[in-house]
């Protein structure tokens, strides 16, 4: 199973949802990736005002605060 997280330098809610993936990631095996949207001209335009945005093999999931028990759910249903 594969997570991205779209993110930014320098983002409180980035981190946070950063912590939770890990934690998760010890009950739900995946490899997550991170992809900075400064480094994408298509993404910041996309992504700006949403990160940080996580994303379970290519489904868009949840953006903003992102709530531990809605990835386990997302997860658990892959």
């Amino acid at each position: 199973m594969n997570v991205i997280m779209y993110t930014k330098t320098g983002c409180p809610l980035c981190e946070k949802a950063k912590r939770v993936l890990l934690e998760l990631q010890d009950e739900h095996p995946f490899r997550l990736q991170e992809v900075d949207i400064y480094q994408d001209d298509a993404l910041l335009e996309k992504y700006q005002l949403m990160i940080p945005v996580v994303v379970i093999d290519g489904e868009e999931v949840a953006f903003g605060q992102i709530q531990k028990v809605e990835i386990r759910k997302r997860l658990l249903s892959k």
